[in-house]
């Protein structure tokens, strides 16, 4: 039986055939001609054949062992990808990075996070899944997915979040009547073509809960799932609409302006993750990371808002 070959036998295999001598591989190994001695010898016998002959003062390789150099090269060069790999994990630097998110998150601010945060970490392979809340709360629970950005997120005992209270904008097409106020507010939507939000989901209950409250009703045009969509829409002079200003911030400069809108209609973000998986040190950086680029669009408690 065969006993195990070593990497370093393979160096010093590869050092005596590039140098013609121990004496010369010892010194390109730094370690004494004795050792390479000793190294040659146990892959001699470890392997069952001869590796060398001597010819003209020279060791050149047998015929057998000629046949192994490419094999042994490669394998040199794939420890040498594991090794590098693996200083690059612990460096946060390669990995594999998971996420499940809403679906305008994907094509907003996610993408301009992840440029920053893979421009030191080129080594990481990233998957983004864009789905609705329950798909990703399934995919949290199932522990399919590093990390998800969702909305209306009310716990589970498999998931762990971090929630984050986005403010909310009125925007409207560029040039429109509404620019004229600092402040929006519901009566100021009253007669206008308003795009929403889902009537089942948390925000347009609460938006329809200040409508009330002005005495005004909603006057529903468009009713889309996604602040994105509403974007859209607007900018294409269809009606106006309330979203979170992260959405809204995505389209300046294309055809959308937006001013804050009162009362304060929080959209509730969560950062969640699967409680019983292990994370890894680049899930952890990328939700500290991304967390710290919601701050400039979150409602603080200690601030007075509007």
């Amino acid at each position: 039986m065969h006993t195990q070959l070593s990497p370093r036998q393979l160096e010093a295999f590869l050092a005596v055939v590039e140098h013609g001598s121990m004496t010369r591989a010892s010194q390109a190994l730094e370690i004494s001609q004795p050792a390479v001695s000793r190294l040659i010898a146990d892959l001699t016998e470890a392997l069952g054949f001869a590796l060398f002959d001597r010819r003209d003062g020279r060791l050149v390789p047998t015929q057998e062992a000629r046949f192994l150099l490419p094999d042994i090269r490669r394998s040199l060069d794939l420890l040498t990808r594991i090794s590098e790999t693996g200083r690059n994990i612990t460096q946060n630097k390669a990995g594999e990075l998971r996420i499940a998110c809403l679906p305008g998150f994907a094509i907003s601010h996610l993408p301009e996070v992840l440029a920053v945060f893979l421009e030191q970490r080129a080594g990481v392979r990233v998957t983004i899944e864009p789905d609705r809340p329950e798909r990703i709360l399934e995919w949290m629970v199932g522990e399919q997915f590093d990390v998800g950005i969702t909305d209306g997120f009310e716990g589970h005992p498999a998931v762990e979040s971090e929630t984050i209270d986005i403010r909310t904008v009125c925007i409207f097409p560029q040039g429109h009547p509404l620019r004229r106020h600092t402040v929006i507010r519901p009566r100021d939507l009253a007669d206008l073509k308003l795009i929403h939000t889902r009537r089942e989901s948390m925000f347009y209950r609460l938006l329809s809960e200040a409508f009330v409250a002005d005495g005004k009703s909603l006057n529903t045009f468009i009713e889309a799932r996604q602040f994105t969509t509403a974007c859209e829409f607007v900018r294409r002079g269809m009606g106006v609409s309330v979203i979170s200003e992260l959405d809204a911030a995505q389209y300046i400069g294309r055809g959308i302006e937006f001013r804050p809108f009162a009362p304060v209609i929080p959209h509730r973000l969560s950062l969640v993750r699967p409680i019983h998986k292990h994370p890894s040190m680049i899930a952890l950086e990328f939700l500290e990371i991304f967390m710290s680029s919601l701050q400039a669009y979150a409602i603080h408690p200690d601030r007075s808002e509007i």
